[in-house]
């Protein structure tokens, strides 16, 4: 492991702990005595998405998260909850045991967490996941969240706003 701070390859582990489907193990560089902290995941494979276009690409982890940090800006969730997300649609893509999987399932399932999360990261991760043609079709998105009977959706529907 290498210190972020020298880059030097010798670390010492000072503690270990398991933290929801990871270890993470805090460390402190042997050349420079900078602590810095690790987390440990296991690997069973990578699982290929399938994109729209046809691509392939290895499933990130990392990217994904980013996608929650951008629908979820400036909303008052937790940064844990989005890891959490993360670590629960990571899982149900091992459990298919599948080597691809198409990036619309991954999408369905993003969607459905956030939906239970937060309505207004729901409606801007719908945004650019469905990719909204027209106010309709974003209409139909708000609409659906408000019959799935969400207690704390703000939402006013458009076509009341407009009017």
């Amino acid at each position: 492991m290498q210190c972020p701070s020298c880059g030097h390859d010798a670390s010492r582990v000072t503690d270990s702990r398991a933290v929801d489907s990871a270890i993470r193990r805090r460390r402190v560089c042997l050349a420079c005595g900078a602590r810095f902290t690790t987390f440990e995941r296991v690997d069973a494979g990578a699982i290929l998405v399938v994109k729209k276009d046809g691509r392939r690409e290895e499933f990130q982890r990392e990217k994904l998260l980013a996608g929650l940090r951008q629908a979820c800006a400036k909303r008052p969730i937790d940064a844990a909850a989005l890891q959490a997300i993360v670590d629960r649609v990571a899982a149900t893509l091992r459990a298919l045991g599948q080597a691809e999987v198409p990036s619309s399932h991954i999408g369905d399932l993003v969607m459905r967490e956030l939906r239970q999360l937060d309505p207004i990261a729901y409606v801007r991760f719908a945004c650019v996941y469905r990719a909204f043609a027209d106010l309709g079709a974003l209409q139909e998105a708000i609409d659906e969240l408000h019959a799935g009977g969400h207690p704390a959706t703000p939402l006013v529907p458009l076509r009341q706003a407009a009017g």
